[in-house]
């Protein structure tokens, strides 16, 4: 059993039943795991609009002094709303472990119209390289493949180089940033 003491703004009801507020709960979830989930943790509250970034400040107030502290603090300068998923905050850290960040997220490449040719999750603008993370519960379907087809296609004419990841890619530190920093150099710049 553990007990928690919480001040009157750290509780909120949710579906009739009190519980932590969400900057709480998301203040006490990293505290207690590894940085890829930490990260995660983060990303999805930001992109899901339970806390904002302002809030993002208010963390070390509510973590100081307790159990895993310190490295909860460093993952809080990682986090960015714009990831969609965990798998694409996962890729996005093994490309910063690796020495190739991307320089966008949710990239936006455009035709020389002004059409939008798709959205990448991760991009190198100045290469033309994008990088999907390809979760299974969005790409799994007949028509969200064929749907990632033809953008690829629009993409790929356009230029751009398209590469594809899996949750299983993740699990090898150092997979993405080589085949990242392949495309890199092989793309005309």
């Amino acid at each position: 059993m553990h007990q928690l003491s919480v001040g009157p703004g750290d509780v909120a009801k949710a579906g009739g039943v009190r519980a932590t507020s969400p900057l709480r709960t998301v203040s006490d979830v990293i505290l207690g795991v590894d940085r890829y989930s930490a990260v995660s943790v983060l990303d999805s509250a930001l992109n899901q609009d339970r806390i904002t970034a302002g809030d993002l400040a208010l963390i070390p107030n509510l973590i100081c002094g307790r159990r895993g502290a310190v490295a909860a603090r460093s993952h809080l300068a990682e986090a960015d709303g714009r990831a969609q998923s965990p798998l694409e905050t996962r890729a996005r850290l093994r490309c910063v472990d690796g020495r190739v960040p991307p320089d966008a997220l949710q990239l936006e490449p455009r035709d020389d119209d002004g059409y939008l040719l798709g959205v990448g999750d991760l991009g190198w603008r100045a290469p033309r390289v994008i990088a999907e993370a390809d979760g299974r519960s969005a790409h799994d379907t007949p028509q969200a493949a064929f749907a990632d087809r033809r953008r690829q296609n629009r993409l790929v004419n356009a230029g751009w180089a398209v590469l594809r990841f899996t949750w299983a890619d993740t699990l090898q530190p150092d997979y993405i940033p080589q085949t990242i920093r392949q495309a890199i150099t092989r793309q005309p710049l």
